[in-house]
């Protein structure tokens, strides 16, 4: 039992963590790039400033992330966003909340949620006319939680599962959706300068709910870290602190499992299971959308596996970690705060965020993990397909620790990197782990990515590296020698062609093969293949069974297509690259370098006049160097701007930086930025 002291002391500072915090207590700086520096003495004032600020800047984005928990993106986004308000429902996120929301997280930490949300429910009071639905605001704690489920849910796959059982037919959940990245971290021992670096290079759609926002967060408490964060984040992602930082790339190690459930005619809303039939849980769930003037009423079903669903071909359960976690926020705040490796390292443990290879660095260190949230699942089984659903034997109920992850601490290769590919191919050749070294059952990707081959093949001529060669690594435009696209079509064969077997396009053939494969704005060879390689994603991507590997003909096929489509929209087939893809916001338009799978990846869609424009891909970039002594040295940029408002100077004010592949300084130091802001203000001022 608590002593009467002891209790007062507890409730004062229960007291202290959840008051109402008074903006004047908060600080924004905005740079010459208007990203916000937000500073105050505790860290939750410091949560309250960035949700202002953040709305200020693209406060529509983030309501996208808030309204499913309150089964509202349906009444703004109509049938898409009704599905997310669905899945809300559907992963029991209203459940795990009520059942754990109270205890799941620390103290220290629900004070900065409640300050985050504070400055998001005052900014939606303050400005009303910017509100997408009525009635949303404002946003709880709980509504809060049941968002990060559905996110970190849909990180785990759970959007592919369902696209999977469903057969295709549903429009799910991808506009939250992540892609791929890139990090890579150097030892000082392997560089010319003696500094420890780190590139943070997220592939990420440019705009959205999953685009990266960058900020600074800097309290008297020792939080003092520079990032990138999705809109909603109320911590940074991944960035750098005064000691360390990180990167995160996605993984693709085996999350989730679909399982079939035993059921017959004779047992209606039941399913076998261990010699007995259970009934399963069942919800009628409201979903209002836009256009439609009455609810839907839908069911949402439960098993003990989890999520069940109902479809022609019987009845599947979707088991993810994902929804079983309310912690995944706090890890990323703990490695915001961490102050060496060990304290990160600590933090990891925690295992919350169920998925993403972190790859971290500081003056001394560079490490890599395969991270997630996998289970101790039943070796007896094939867990990369459908698994039956009615023993015990396949209901996995605990999950591995840190240490069972495939890792790396300074190799003596003095290198590690992760480009969505294999975590048994991270650093040099003969320091690379074993994968029968692991248990299969956790599913680890062995495939390599055209980025990852690429990187190989360029970090292999440095015995040390300066930073310049870094930089130069990072923003390579090259494809290598064979193409290793680990989805998508395997165009061997392209290369391969021979012009007088098909004369109608032997000017093409030509073109190609003297491509030095190199993705510059004024690269022809650049053009037809991202023609090309569009043509073939799109038409594998209709395909029941996908063919990766084209034969000649195959690619005879799509340069003949090739040649129509330039033809049809621009008259010729000799176009630049730049001519075709654009980097596009706003009234701002200018050539664009990239395409899927070099280190300086760019993604495209459809644009105007048979142009398209890169929609992900490059996007928020942090390079970060690591003296023995001082602050990082850290130069960011980001595709567009720091606003998502069309209205501001910084809707697109580092585009040409980005197009030009230069960055920006930055810095961690409070004096310096208060020094050289541009403007200094007080929320809600």
């Amino acid at each position: 039992m608590k002593t009467p002291a002891l209790f007062l002391i507890c409730y004062i500072t229960s007291i202290a963590l959840f008051a109402q915090i008074d903006p004047a207590r908060v600080t924004i700086a905005r740079d010459a790039y208007g990203v916000p520096h937000i500073f105050a003495q505790t860290d939750p004032e410091v949560a309250y400033g960035l949700a202002w600020a953040h709305a200020e800047d693209d406060f529509k984005t983030i309501q996208l992330l808030v309204l499913p928990a309150k089964g509202m993106l349906g009444r703004h986004l109509g049938k898409q966003g009704a599905t997310a308000d669905y899945v809300v429902e559907l992963l029991h996120a209203p459940e795990l909340v009520k059942e754990r929301g109270e205890t799941a997280l620390d103290p220290d930490f629900t004070a900065v949620l409640t300050g985050y949300l504070q400055g998001l429910n005052d900014y939606a009071r303050a400005h009303p006319a910017e509100v997408l639905v009525r009635g949303s605001f404002p946003v709880t704690l709980s509504d809060y939680l049941k968002v990060s489920v559905l996110s970190l849910s849909v990180i785990s796959g759970v959007d592919q599962a369902l696209q999977r059982i469903y057969g295709n037919q549903v429009p799910l959940v991808d506009f939250m959706k992540n892609t791929g990245s890139n990090a890579i971290a150097v030892h000082r021992n392997k560089t010319t300068e003696g500094q420890t670096m780190l590139a943070i290079n997220s592939h990420q759609p440019l705009e959205g709910p999953v685009a990266w926002y960058e900020a600074h967060l800097c309290s008297e408490q020792g939080w003092n870290v520079l990032g990138g964060l999705f809109p909603g984040g109320a911590t940074i992602f991944h960035g750098v602190n005064e000691h360390l930082g990180w990167a995160h790339t996605v993984n693709y190690q085996d999350k989730i499992d679909i399982y079939q459930l035993q059921t017959d005619k004779a047992h209606p809303n039941q399913y076998f299971f261990d010699g007995q039939w259970l009934p399963l849980e069942e919800k009628r769930v409201r979903l209002r959308v836009k256009g439609i003037p009455v609810a839907i009423g839908r069911k949402a079903y439960w098993s003990q596996y989890g999520a069940t669903i109902k479809t022609k071909r019987g009845w599947f359960a979707i088991r993810t970690g994902a929804n079983q976690e309310l912690r995944g926020l706090q890890q990323w705040y703990r490695m915001n705060k961490a102050r060496s490796f060990s304290e990160f390292r600590q933090a990891l443990t925690m295992t919350a965020i169920p998925g993403f290879n972190i790859v971290y660095a500081d003056a001394d260190t560079i490490y890599y993990v395969s991270n997630g949230k996998i289970p101790y699942r039943n070796p007896d089984y094939d867990w990369s397909g459908t698994l039956p659903g009615n023993t015990s034997r396949t209901l996995w109920t605990r999950f591995r620790p840190l240490a069972d992850f495939p890792q790396y601490l300074n190799p003596p290769g003095g290198y590690l990197f992760n480009m969505n590919n294999t975590p048994f191919n991270a650093t040099a050749p003969a320091d690379n782990l074993d994968p029968d070294a692991f248990d299969q059952t956790m599913g680890y990707e062995r495939w390599n990515t055209n980025r990852s081959v690429r990187f190989g093949e360029l970090i292999s001529q440095y015995d040390k590296l300066s930073y310049a060669d870094f930089k130069r690594i990072k923003y390579d435009l090259q494809l290598p020698k064979r193409l290793s696209y680990a989805q998508g079509p395997d165009a061997n064969a392209l290369f391969e062609l021979d012009p007088d077997a098909y004369p109608d396009i032997r000017d093409l053939i030509y073109n190609i093969r003297t491509w030095n494969r190199q993705a510059t704005v004024n690269s022809q060879g650049a053009a037809a293949f991202l023609v090309f390689y569009r043509y073939w994603q799109d038409k594998l991507s209709k395909q029941t069974t996908e063919k990766t590997v084209l034969t000649a003909d195959d690619c005879a096929a799509g340069l003949r297509h090739v040649q129509a489509y330039l033809r049809k929209h621009f008259g010729r087939t000799d176009i630049a690259l730049g001519d075709y893809q654009k980097h596009v916001r706003g009234k701002t338009e200018l050539p664009i370098w990239g395409i899927p799978d070099v280190l300086a990846s760019i993604y495209a869609s459809p644009y105007r006049q048979g142009q398209v424009r890169s929609s992900q891909g490059e996007s928020y970039i942090s390079l970060v160097r690591f003296p023995r002594t001082g602050l990082p040295l850290i130069e960011t940029i980001n595709c567009f701007g720091a606003s998502g408002r069309p209205d501001s100077p910084h809707y697109t004010d580092q585009m040409a930086l980005f197009a030009a592949q230069k960055t920006k300084p930055m810095t961690l130091d409070k004096q310096e930025v208060l020094r050289t802001a541009k403007r200094i203000y007080h929320p809600g001022q």
